[in-house]
């Protein structure tokens, strides 16, 4: 390596760390635009399945007077909407709208034999008042789907012959119930229409007049039904079908909701999102199934999390009968629902909880016509994510750098160059890509440079002249300094990934399960092959040529399953015991917001500790390694943009509050071991020697 070279390597690393902070401060004014955005929302729909309702009242003695008292109920509990589905023969016989009969049951209402070539459906309308505005529904679904459709009367009441198996017809899709619509907002609900995408070709035309009729009633957003949006299956260079989909919601104001956690992520509700200006919103769905089995507590705080943790500003309710053998009757979810809503009182008037609405009230929200974010901007924000993104390659340069500081230059020059030619080609991949390299060189460069530090406090024999209350001292300056450099990486991140299509999770930070692991291998490596006089090829030579024990298989069968168990946990997808959920209640009940578990009872401490150790013996950079978690963790806590700025802050300073405390608790500890060790325990030693 030229001398040139090395020393342009050095003396670079200061003027990086100029350009960190420059990118950092840049980034400030995007992360407030950010907040502000996530502030200009506050409304929650609390919504109930009606076709679940419809459904549930199917199994009662008298069902039209069971969905009165129930929307009754309902409605005094908080429930402020429900969501109308595109509406079928079968939810129009719960609703008492039409009988429908087969071939043969039609025969013998008129007293004769069906022919056995007669395999169609027949359906009978109950109400003449209703048959003007149902008939022409039912008609035009039915030609669509490509089945004959021909008059048919019976007993003084109109009906209709739909040359479709009987089985088959009670399926198919027609327009949502414009009669339950109506009745639905008299009754002072938002009305939520569900559409799906089962109509093929889609008609832009007869959608058009739907949402004619669902702007006319002010209704404002609608939901899918099924695994892609209306329009998907058409959706080709020719018919474009999401496109003008999106073209009508745009011109009758109608904004969607998606839904989160689905197993498969609803086809085409990015394009459709991105074509309506992100008029969207976030929808949590609590399943029939869920809804049954869920115990009141934990359905309370599910449902307060989602709106206060993950920015959801839609709950949608569900319901089902479940045969009860215990009971012998059939039983149904709709007042444990309203409990859950309302709150409870015990039999003494004692409050039992306080409820979902009562709850969301006290944090700031409340129950109304959820709206889309009002997206806000930085002065110049391009330039200012640009000066950011700058930043975060000089971090990344930076921390190879640490390693290899031969690298440090030409690191920083390709970091430029191949970053700006992927932004030409990709700039979603390049942004995400930058997010997930400084999310991980932060933390990494932060406890590189600690044990660098701490290596230097230390005299040539490893043991310093410092008092126990001096390493105090010194341990939390170094922890707070720390720490400070492990969240340079948050506004960066944040700034890189501003974009609402983030928020609305149709976009996510990748690349998590490398961030909470790549880190910690980093640190371990630097602590293990770094330093200690020797080379790193020779410190890598002595570690290879330690002897293999039974008890070093062990130690690494150990490491590897808790590594493996660690990396389950990452995520949204990791799995908590009953023990752990309650233990999060606790913490969600006494604090407001939750901290990390791993933060503040496991990484944290362990790394207060740690430096308080290490400044004495060398060992203790082991529990550097292993505290690491925590200062990765808190730059992951702000990775998830679904959670809101504010919140992500909080939860990360009681992370830090709870996990000094808790490491001071184990300083004392640690102290009062060691005295008793060097007091009796050589002693002991010596004795039984």
């Amino acid at each position: 390596m030229p001398q040139w070279l090395n020393t342009w390597n050095a003396k670079m690393a200061k003027w990086l760390w100029w350009v960190v902070l420059l990118g950092v401060v840049a980034a400030l004014p995007v992360v407030y635009a950010r907040e502000q955005t996530e502030t200009s929302a506050d409304q929650v729909a609390i919504v109930m399945d009606y076709r679940d309702l419809l459904q549930v009242s199917n199994t009662q003695v008298d069902p039209r007077r069971f969905v009165q008292e129930q929307i009754e109920l309902l409605k005094d509990a908080g429930v402020n909407g429900m969501v109308v589905f595109e509406s079928t023969l079968e939810e129009l016989g719960w609703a008492g709208e039409v009988n429908v009969y087969n071939a043969t049951q039609a025969a013998l209402l008129e007293g004769r034999v069906s022919p056995p070539e007669d395999n169609g459906t027949y359906v009978i309308f109950n109400h003449p008042e209703s048959e003007a505005t149902l008939r022409p529904i039912i008609e035009w679904a039915f030609r669509h789907h490509g089945a004959e459709v021909a008059s048919w009367s019976f007993g003084g009441h109109g009906g209709l012959r739909l040359g479709m198996g009987y089985d088959d017809a009670l399926l198919r899709p027609m327009q949502p119930n414009p009669i339950a619509i109506q009745s639905l907002r008299d009754a002072g609900f938002l009305v939520f229409p569900r559409l799906s995408d089962r109509f093929d070709p889609f008609d832009q035309t007869e959608v058009a007049k739907w949402l004619d009729s669902y702007q006319q009633l002010g209704i404002d957003r609608v939901v899918f039904d099924g695994e892609a949006v209306t329009g998907y299956a058409d959706d080709d260079k020719k018919n474009k079908g999401i496109t003008r989909f999106a073209g009508e919601l745009k011109e009758h104001g109608i904004g969607v909701a998606i839904f989160e956690n689905l197993r498969i992520p609803q086809k085409g509700m990015s394009k459709l999102a991105n074509l309506l200006r992100y008029n969207a919103i976030r929808a949590h769905s609590v399943s029939e199934a869920e809804m049954s089995a869920v115990k009141k507590p934990v359905l309370e705080d599910r449902l307060v999390l989602a709106v206060k943790d993950r920015n959801i500003r839609f709950l949608y309710l569900n319901a089902t009968t479940v045969r009860d053998a215990t009971k012998g009757q059939v039983t149904h979810p709709l007042q444990n629902i309203a409990d859950v809503l309302k709150g409870e009182k015990d039999e003494d008037g004692n409050t039992v909880s306080v409820g979902v609405v009562q709850q969301l009230r006290d944090f700031g929200f409340e129950i109304g016509s959820p709206k889309a974010f009002q997206v806000e901007h930085a002065p110049v924000e391009k330039v200012l994510r640009g000066i950011a993104m700058l930043g975060a390659i000089a971090l990344v340069a930076l921390t190879i750098g640490l390693f290899l500081p031969s690298l440090r230059l030409l690191s920083l020059v390709v970091g430029a160059i191949g970053g700006a030619g992927l932004y030409v080609l990709s700039p979603t991949l390049m942004v995400q890509a930058l997010a997930l390299f400084a999310a991980i060189a932060a933390p990494t460069a932060a406890v590189v440079l600690l044990v660098k530090r701490i290596r230097t406090l230390r005299d040539s024999s490893g043991e310093p002249a410092m008092s126990p209350l001096h390493r105090l001292g010194g341990a939390l300056l170094l922890f707070v300094r720390t720490t400070i450099l492990s969240l340079a990486a948050v506004p960066l991140v944040v700034a890189l990934l501003n974009h609402i299509s983030y928020s609305l999770v149709l976009q996510q930070f990748r690349g998590v399960s490398i961030l909470h692991l790549l880190p910690i291998a980093l640190v371990a490596l630097y602590v293990f092959l770094y330093g200690s006089g020797n080379t790193v090829v020779g410190n890598a030579r002595k570690i290879l040529s330690m002897p293999l024990t039974v008890l070093w298989i062990v130690g690494i069968g150990i490491i590897a399953a808790a590594g493996l168990y660690y990396l389950s946990r990452t995520g949204n997808s990791g799995q908590v015991t009953g023990i752990e959920l309650k233990f999060r209640s606790l913490m969600e009940n006494a604090f407001g917001v939750r901290p990390r578990t791993k933060e503040f009872l496991l990484g944290h401490p362990l790394f207060f500790a740690g430096i308080f150790v290490a400044l004495r013996y060398r060992w203790g950079m082991v529990l550097l390694v292993l505290g690491t978690i925590a200062q990765l963790s808190m730059v992951d806590t702000f990775a998830h943009i679904h959670t809101p700025l504010l919140l992500s802050f909080i939860r990360v300073l009681l992370g830090l509050g709870l996990g000094l405390i808790i490491g001071l608790v184990a300083i004392g500890v640690w102290q009062v071991l060691e005295r008793l060790w060097v007091r009796w325990g050589k002693r002991v030693l010596e004795d039984a020697g």
